[in-house]
């Protein structure tokens, strides 16, 4: 346990920062199964539009500094790719 005044506040901001950012991630992979629930079910429209809300959840949590921008990058083109490879 730390005893200078200065490194108790970084733990109780460490962990406030954590469990934001364990918020976010989170809301990040429920939007992403929301898409590929959408996908399973064959409902194209559902697909685009659960993919227009997991882009937006996805590019928020990057500008938060929550993801990198590649990580980012990645993740939309994954579930862009499976939405536009519906038959």
């Amino acid at each position: 346990m730390a005893n200078i005044k200065s490194a108790k506040k970084r733990i109780l901001v460490t962990r406030t920062r954590t469990d934001r950012n364990k918020a976010i991630r989170s809301g990040v992979k429920t939007a992403i199964k929301k898409v590929y629930a959408a996908i399973e079910s064959g409902d194209k429209a559902a697909a685009q539009t659960e993919l227009k809300n997991a882009v937006k959840v996805i590019e928020m949590a990057g500008s938060k500094g929550v993801y990198h921008k590649n990580n980012v990058a990645r993740k939309v083109a994954r579930v862009s790719k499976a939405v536009n490879g519906m038959a």
